[in-house]
């Protein structure tokens, strides 16, 4: 992973690791956030509990990549990220293991772990039938 991780995004990167997914969840409205922040969108508390997700949602946008953005990625493309709205009811983004031809609105996916040097990405692959 580049960058910092910071206080909030620390548990979400950790669980990854772990080959788990986890979400802050309101401690006053209990909706379910992500990316993770300091207080709720909705109601405005500080009060975050984070919880496991069942780590399967739904497709509900995708672009499929068909350009790499350097030499390293030329033999990634073409590839897919979409946003996947989580069973909990908020979205992530992230690389869904399908061929572009074969995503769709309303696919059935779950979470995947991808282990990198020194950190773990999150995937997803269509959901077994």
């Amino acid at each position: 992973m580049t960058g910092d991780v910071d206080l909030e995004s620390a548990p979400y990167w950790a669980a990854l690791v772990e080959h788990r997914l986890v979400l802050q969840r309101c401690g006053s409205c209990s909706r379910h956030r992500f990316p993770p922040m300091p207080s709720c969108p909705w109601c405005g508390t500080t009060d975050t509990d984070v919880v496991e997700a069942r780590g399967q949602g739904t497709v509900y946008s995708w672009v499929t990549v068909r350009r790499p953005f350097g030499d390293a990625w030329a033999g990634e493309v073409p590839y897919v990220i979409a946003a996947v709205e989580l069973d909990e009811g908020c979205r992530v983004f992230a690389r869904v293991d399908v061929d572009a031809d074969d995503v769709a609105a309303g696919l059935r996916l779950d979470a995947r772990y991808v282990d990198h040097d020194g950190w773990s990405e999150l995937r997803f692959a269509p959901s077994a039938p």
